[in-house]
């Protein structure tokens, strides 16, 4: 449901983990909870991400993973096996055509394949299709801090639907737009329509192949100034930028140490390379050096030679979980074993750190301690496609043997544009400072909407300055009846279940995002206590953390 994340462990670890210290490399005695009940205190981020000394990162470091409740979990369960044999009896119902089948079923030839898998099938047919209206919702204005959300109705549960003609105007908590820069007025828009003009909307051709323009040139220089590195590459897919150039950078013989977590693209990247995958358990520094160890030690399997590369792949923001890497110990483990880092910053790049410049400005690590810069422009730019940045020999090599390069049509001229203008601002090149004040009005909206959250008693995962604020409603029951009266009173938002989440974990996904003024944020917490006293979400027996928005200057 919703937008899958990939995961090649559905079960997240609920054993204890050892918490390392950056400042000395030695194992602590204070044991923590990985993932359960409690706040992870390990370290980041005092004021807005301003950082006197990397080695006291650990000392303000919030993330709350708190255990599902025994009662609900079994309730959950109960809820889950009931539509299970509810859809049984339907499908029995169904083939004896007592009730009309409407699904796309198996057309059983002999000899053939199957198609379809039965529980996938089984699951969309009976399961999905009863909340199928809570996702795929058409909108037809800019996807900014409102949204016009074209209404539907489905005359026969679920199987088929139309439009009404009428219009929701709603408030957007479901995009990715973190710094509000996809709108439709104002000066980068202005740089885009002049764009157009100039270049036209599409290139027609690959970068290798009479589509490599100035202005491409432009945005990859611009890129890796903003990125602080040697040189950067651009790609016109996001989900491309990792799954085409990660085979470029290993093979077979050498070794990924992937984050159970990752991305879906991450994980497909992984996979065509060609490499040995391993994966260790969510943000646990234990479990990955373990592993490192043990791929230092004995080396490939069977023949036990060293390995060519081990690459650790991390997210700089986990978009399901909220959570934030802690990079500062992935390097310290990085440089201990000589293994290489690739950080996808998707989700962080202009969301964190006090110039917007992703979790390496979050924590004030060098940015060349990272190998392989990855992210994307489809978040807080407001554009589309990615990039890699790093050393001008990893980026040239990227140019002339990664897919993304020979395959796919080079980025069209105004969504470059859109990522160059955006940069300008951010940076304060346009002579003002919209860019820091949208920065700071970013973090600032995440920690008041956090903690208003969590003192009314909810269950949140995440960082406490993570923009992406999942809501825990376990039942499946109450997935679909939070879509649906959160946005009966005026509130869109994201809901994931099962099989993007586990069976037991389903959420709301809540998007902050600088185009949210306080009255907003206001209005939607308003709107989450209504739903949330009408469905009984109220699950958290913790005591509420005691960080605060007022440590964040605005800028006026």
């Amino acid at each position: 449901m919703a937008t899958r994340r990939g995961s090649l462990s559905q079960e997240k670890s609920r054993e204890d983990i050892t918490t390392y210290t950056a400042a000395h490399g030695h194992r602590s005695p204070k044991p923590e909870k990985g993932h359960v009940n409690g706040f992870k205190k390990n370290g980041v981020n005092g004021k807005n991400g301003k950082h006197e000394h990397l080695s006291n990162w650990h000392n303000d470091f919030y993330e709350s993973f708190e255990e599902t409740p025994l009662l609900v979990a079994i309730l959950t369960y109960l809820g889950y096996a009931l539509l299970v044999v509810i859809g049984q009896i339907r499908d029995l119902m169904r083939a004896y055509g007592i009730e009309k089948d409407k699904s796309c079923t198996e057309p059983k030839l002999e000899g053939f394949v199957p198609l379809f898998l039965s529980w996938e099938s089984f699951y969309t047919r009976n399961l999905y299709r009863r909340a199928r209206d809570c996702w795929n919702r058409p909108i037809s204005s800019c996807a900014g801090g409102r949204i016009d959300v074209m209404e539907r109705i489905s005359p026969d549960y679920g199987w088929n639907f139309k439009l009404t003609g009428k219009k929701l105007n709603v408030m957007n908590f479901g995009s990715y737009n973190y710094l509000g820069f996809a709108e439709n007025s104002g000066p980068c828009t202005d740089k885009v329509e002049e764009t157009v003009k100039q270049y036209g909307v599409g290139v027609c051709a690959s970068r290798q192949e009479m589509g490599y323009m100035d202005i491409h040139r432009e945005l990859d220089e611009q890129v890796a100034e903003y990125l602080g590195v040697e040189a950067a590459i651009t790609v016109p897919m996001g989900f491309a930028t990792n799954s085409m150039n990660m085979p470029a950078l290993v093979s077979k013989g050498c070794l990924i140490l992937s984050d159970e977590l990752n991305h879906a693209s991450l994980i497909l990247g992984s996979r065509l390379s060609g490499a040995l995958v391993w994966t260790y358990k969510h943000n646990d520094m234990a479990d990955l050096e373990k592993k490192l160890r043990e791929a230092v030690c004995f080396g490939q399997p069977r023949t036990h030679r060293p390995w060519k590369k081990i690459l650790i792949v991390v997210e700089g923001v986990y978009s399901m979980e909220g959570s934030i890497v802690r990079l500062p110990d992935v390097l310290r483990l990085k440089k201990k074993y000589k293994a290489y880092v690739y950080l996808d910053e998707a989700h962080s790049i202009g969301a964190l750190g006090p110039h917007g410049k992703g979790v390496v400005d979050y924590f004030g690590v060098d940015p060349h301690d990272v190998d392989v810069l990855m992210g994307t422009f489809t978040k807080s730019f407001g554009s589309a496609g990615g990039y890699i940045g790093g050393t001008k020999r990893l980026i040239k090599h990227l140019r002339t043997h990664a897919h993304s390069s020979i395959y796919p049509m080079a980025m069209p001229a105004p969504t470059a544009q859109q990522v160059i203008s955006t940069m300008n601002v951010l940076t304060g090149k346009d002579g003002t400072q919209e860019g820091l004040k949208r920065i700071r009005q970013l973090a600032w909206n995440t920690r008041y909407f956090r903690k208003r959250l969590h003192d009314r008693g909810y269950i949140l995962y995440g960082n406490k300055d993570s923009p992406v604020v999942p809501l825990l409603l376990y039942m499946p029951s109450k997935v679909a009846m939070f879509s649906r009266e959160t946005l009966r009173r005026g509130m869109a938002t994201v809901v994931v279940g099962f099989p993007a989440t586990p069976l037991i974990e389903t959420r709301a996904r809540f998007c902050l995002s600088a185009a949210h003024t306080k009255e907003m944020l206001d209005e939607a917490i308003r709107i989450v206590d209504d739903v949330g006293d009408l469905l009984r979400l109220r699950y958290s027996s913790l005591p509420a953390p005691d960080f605060t928005e007022k440590d964040i200057q605005l800028v006026e």
